[in-house]
């Protein structure tokens, strides 16, 4: 379970750091239908791809630490769950997004809960093999 999770945490540390990286160079045609946008648009979406970024450089910490912060992995998780709720509230006011961006909803909702698996897993494995030293 421990490796499962470390590939895990790094694909996504890697890969928000890209996203990120691309919202800061592209703005808002990183993502797409978006449309007619305002100079605030994109300047709010080049500000959060750097903090996307900096997410994803979290991520890439966290799996670092050995043995890795189970702690750090849930809070991360939940930031990402809560991420994934907080596309819902944009249905409800502006409607369905692309398909590309329903499938990204998905993945936000379905990952944290394995990311909490795979962290209780490698916990308890981390336990027992210091109980019994």
């Amino acid at each position: 379970m421990e490796k499962t999770l470390r590939w895990l945490c790094w694909v996504m540390g890697i890969v928000c750091v890209l996203i990120g990286i691309a919202h800061i160079v592209l703005g808002p045609a990183a993502v797409p239908d978006t449309g007619a946008l305002t100079a605030t648009d994109d300047n709010q979406n080049r500000f959060f791809g750097a903090i996307f970024a900096g997410y994803g450089l979290a991520w890439v910490w966290a799996v670092r630490q050995s043995p890795i912060r189970g702690d750090a992995i849930r809070w991360l998780a939940a930031i990402m769950f809560v991420g994934g709720l907080s596309r819902f509230i944009s249905v409800a006011v502006h409607g369905w997004p692309h398909g590309f961006v329903i499938v990204l909803t998905v993945l936000e909702l379905v990952l944290p809960p394995v990311y909490f698996w795979l962290v209780r897993g490698a916990g308890s494995r981390a336990e027992s093999a210091m109980a019994a030293a």
